[in-house]
């Protein structure tokens, strides 16, 4: 038996009534009763993902009958399957992303990486700043900075067979180049030439099980883990992005919130950064990091 298993409950609908309000309740209580954060938000999505309207606008259906295929989500969503993976999509800033198995689901706390990084690309005086988002995943990060920044160049490298996919389709009907490249060397002909490095990398140490179950379930191992300490992933982006960066450029890394001195301590522990600074999310967690690339590069040691 799996976990889902466990706490998928049975959908008695005739116990419910037949209109979307009462079905609403129904799945609220059902939802609730199986741990879902956020069961009446879960529960008004799905119906008005199937009533193919908005969610603002679904008090104008509560007495119509209830959608089909209603139940039957609300079912998989108390097997702790990932709400967006039965919708489809994922909204993050004002875009609406495809995923689904094999990529990560983007969360909240990263649009203030993209933030931060649109902030940065506003003081670079270059006519088209090159950006590079390493461990691109769904591509949440490049499509942002590509769209909301339309002077730019944007290069979304990922290495998993299974994010890949969801990256072209996202990345698609924008300018953002896909690379599937490994992140540590990936793009050696923009070595030096890169105005700004973003990255969402895997930072959870290989021991720990997250604590969500859609998480621990359904996001793929690959951008979830980094190692015995959850550093290792940081560790490649600040040696890439040392390599990428052009003299003065900057990198952008979000981390997890238990983890705002170790991975600045990774950047401090070099000579390759002029400023090292931490930065909280909007519940004051340390979130991620903003370094920039010291002036001169180091020199070469000679043979």
């Amino acid at each position: 038996m799996t976990i889902a298993d466990k706490v998928n409950p049975e959908v008695d609908t005739a116990a419910s009534t037949s209109t979307v309000s009462g079905a609403l309740r129904w799945a609220t209580s059902a939802l609730s009763r199986v741990g879902v954060a956020s069961p009446r938000n879960d529960a008004e999505i799905l119906a008005a993902h199937l009533l193919q309207v908005d969610r603002s606008r679904l008090w104008q259906w509560l007495d119509e009958p209830v959608p089909v295929g209603f139940f039957d989500l609300i079912n998989r969503r108390a097997a702790r399957i990932p709400l967006q993976h039965l919708t489809g999509v994922a909204h993050f800033r004002t875009h609406s992303l495809c995923v689904g198995p094999g990529v990560f689901i983007p969360r909240p706390e990263t649009e203030l990486v993209v933030e931060a990084a649109l902030d940065l690309l506003a003081s670079i005086t270059a006519p088209a700043p090159t950006v590079v988002d390493l461990c691109a995943g769904s591509g949440a990060i490049a499509v942002s900075i590509a769209t909301e920044h339309r002077d730019c160049t944007v290069h979304a490298v990922e290495i998993d067979a299974g994010a890949t996919p969801w990256l072209k389709q996202n990345t698609a009907s924008t300018k953002v180049q896909v690379h599937r490249q490994a992140a540590a060397s990936a793009l050696t002909d923009l070595t030096g030439q890169v105005d700004l490095v973003v990255s969402n990398p895997p930072y959870i140490p290989v021991e720990c099980v997250p604590r969500d179950v859609e998480v621990a379930i359904y996001d793929p191992a690959l951008a979830l883990y980094s190692g015995p300490d959850g550093l290792g992933h940081i560790r490649m982006v600040e040696a890439s992005a040392a390599r990428l960066l052009r003299p003065g450029g900057w990198v952008v890394v979000e981390h997890a919130d238990v983890q705002g001195e170790s991975a600045p301590a990774i950047f401090h522990s070099t000579s390759r950064w002029l400023q090292v600074t931490d930065h909280v999310d909007l519940t004051g967690r340390d979130r991620y990091l903003k370094a920039q690339r010291s002036l001169a590069p180091p020199t070469v040691a000679s043979r």
